[in-house]
């Protein structure tokens, strides 16, 4: 558990940046290999969560203080890096201060109109979040698929769920703090999950981003080599067939590959 003390707390005080660091980096290393023995776990949710959002659904994200925030990122990275819809990947977070607010949870399920298509994912280090669990309770009683991300093997919230995830990564370096290793395997498993189902929904194509939003000048530079380099066209054609196609690549690629 993150709560309890370092095995080397004692020596943190006097250790130097490089030896606190060096500590530190062991231990996110450690961290990720945990994340290996819940894969088929992870790939499970990736399966199912594809399937409810081939179906209509729509995936949300409940969790409070740095779990939220790291749900959240996710998020909001999902629309830029995938082109979907604002409104697919959604992230429902408190601050510390209502963490202990089950009904909120437990509302913002139901303000969300979330479903028997939609998937809820609660995400917390210690599994006992009850913001969390009441999200998680709300969306089992609507007939969604619930999902718990957890850093604590015998968590209350890793019961009742349709699929565990459950990374054991140990004390923190300085207890309690889940901003470290705990933030770190959460952000990881939702990179995973999110990057698995969209792909495996079909917004990449050979490993490129060809549902990026081409928004601003970067991006549009971006595209127009992502459509260059996948249609075997020059950079000046692929800028011209992206203007043409209002910055649609998907659009672009798929009349290149017509006969």
């Amino acid at each position: 558990m993150s709560e309890e003390p370092h095995p080397r707390a004692d020596e943190l005080d006097d250790m130097s940046a490089l030896e606190f660091v060096t500590l530190m980096h062991a231990d996110d290393r450690n961290a990720l290999d945990a994340i290996g023995p819940q894969l088929e776990h992870i790939a499970e949710a990736v399966e199912a969560i594809a399937g409810r959002l081939r179906s209509g659904g729509r995936l949300h994200y409940f969790g409070a203080g740095t779990s939220g925030l790291v749900a959240a990122m996710d998020a909001a990275e999902c629309p830029a890096t995938f082109g979907v819809a604002d409104s697919l990947v959604q992230a429902h977070t408190v601050a510390d201060g209502r963490e202990d607010d089950r009904a909120a949870g437990r509302s913002a399920v139901a303000d969300a109109l979330i479903g028997p298509r939609d998937v809820a994912v609660g995400v917390s280090a210690s599994g006992r979040t009850a913001y969390v669990l009441g999200a998680l309770e709300e969306a089992t009683a609507r007939g969604s698929l619930t999902i718990a991300i957890t850093c604590n093997r015998l968590s209350r919230m890793n019961r009742g769920v349709d699929i565990a995830i459950e990374v054991e990564t140990g004390p923190e370096v300085i207890a309690g703090s889940t901003r470290l290793k705990s933030g770190t395997v959460q952000k990881v498993v939702l990179n995973m999950i999110s990057t698995a189902v969209f792909t495996s929904l079909g917004h990449t194509h050979r490993g490129r981003m060809v549902g990026v939003v081409a928004s601003n000048e970067k991006l549009r530079d971006r595209a127009a080599r992502i459509v260059a380099d996948l249609a075997g066209l020059s950079i000046d054609e692929a800028r011209a067939r992206l203007e043409a196609a209002g910055g649609d690549m998907k659009a672009v690629l798929a009349e290149a590959r017509k006969p």
